[in-house]
C-alpha cells in the first residue's frame, strides 16, 4: 500500500514538472517574455550571431520543451532527466544575473538564496521521477 501512494506521488510530481517545461518553454516564444530572457543572459554570455541573446532564448525554449516531453516518455525519460539538470546548471547564470538586477527584472528577479534552493529541489525531484 505505501509504495502505491509513493508511485501515485510520483506520478502526480512527474506531470507537474512535464507541464511546468512545456509551459514555461513554449513562453519562451512569446515576444514580450522573450526579449525579457534575452536580457536576463549575463553580460558575457552576450555575442553577436547565431548565438545572440534571442537566439539563446529559443534555444532554451527549445530545450525545455523537449525535455519536457522526453520526461513524459518513459523510454526517453531517464536521458531527459540527465539533460534537464544538466539544462537546470547550465541557465542558472542567467537567474543570478536576475537576482543581481531587481530594478530590472522586478518579479523574475528572485533572490539568489531562495531560487537556489528552488533549482536544486527542482533538480532533486527530476532526479527522482526520472532516475530512481
Amino acid at each position: 500500500m505505501a509504495s502505491t501512494v509513493v508511485d501515485i506521488i510520483k506520478l502526480v510530481v512527474l506531470v507537474a514538472i512535464v507541464a511546468v517545461f512545456i509551459g514555461m518553454g513554449l513562453n519562451h516564444f512569446r515576444p514580450k517574455p522573450a526579449r525579457i530572457m534575452a536580457k536576463m543572459i549575463p553580460p558575457f554570455l552576450r555575442f553577436d550571431g547565431p548565438l545572440r541573446p534571442i537566439a539563446l532564448v529559443y534555444l532554451t525554449g527549445v530545450c525545455e520543451v523537449l525535455g519536457g516531453i522526453g520526461l513524459a516518455v518513459p523510454l526517453t525519460r531517464p536521458i531527459a532527466s540527465i539533460a534537464l539538470v544538466l539544462f537546470l546548471v547550465a541557465v542558472f547564470p542567467a537567474n543570478i544575473y536576475a537576482s543581481q538586477h531587481p530594478e530590472t527584472f522586478r518579479s523574475l528577479s528572485i533572490p539568489f538564496w531562495p531560487r537556489l534552493i528552488a533549482q536544486v529541489a527542482l533538480i532533486a525531484l527530476i532526479v527522482w521521477v526520472g532516475l530512481l
